[in-house]
């Protein structure tokens, strides 16, 4: 399927999409606030710089774009067709970054929670965000 739109259209979409203060970011963070849980945003102390940093917990959470972390086996993940072999180098960087950072985080004794975009719809998300503060309660309870 060829692109709809022109080079110039695309070029401009891409270079408006955020890396921080998304959408799901921010629905996750005031979520977590109404529930009183407090937080950090993308603390640089930490390695992948965290979208939430929650101290009392030990925990990170990291909301992630389904395209732009590769979801395997989500519908929201596609491949693109055109300028393959850039975009299979771009998402492959970004998922073993993914991997190192987390690796790091637990090394340093994180608990280290993904939230994909796609857990985010509106089928979904109430129970994604109530398995987040399950989790952040089950982890408050073990330390």
């Amino acid at each position: 399927m060829a692109d709809v739109h022109t080079p110039e259209q695309r070029s401009y979409n891409m270079s408006q999409i955020r890396s921080k203060n998304t959408k799901p970011e921010e629905l996750v963070r005031k979520f977590l606030f109404s529930q009183g849980f407090r937080y950090r945003k993308n603390d640089t102390r930490l390695p992948g710089k965290p979208d939430i940093v929650l101290p009392k917990y030990k925990t990170v959470v990291f909301v992630n774009g389904c395209f732009w972390h590769g979801h395997e086996g989500c519908r929201y993940f596609v491949w693109p067709k055109k300028n393959a072999e850039f975009w299979k180098e771009k998402i492959g960087r970004n998922i073993c970054r993914d991997v190192v950072n987390h690796q790091l985080l637990m090394e340093q004794g994180w608990l280290v929670i993904d939230v994909w975009e796609c857990q985010l719809k509106k089928a979904t998300r109430a129970e994604t965000l109530s398995r987040l503060v399950e989790d952040l309660n089950i982890r408050l309870r073990d330390l």
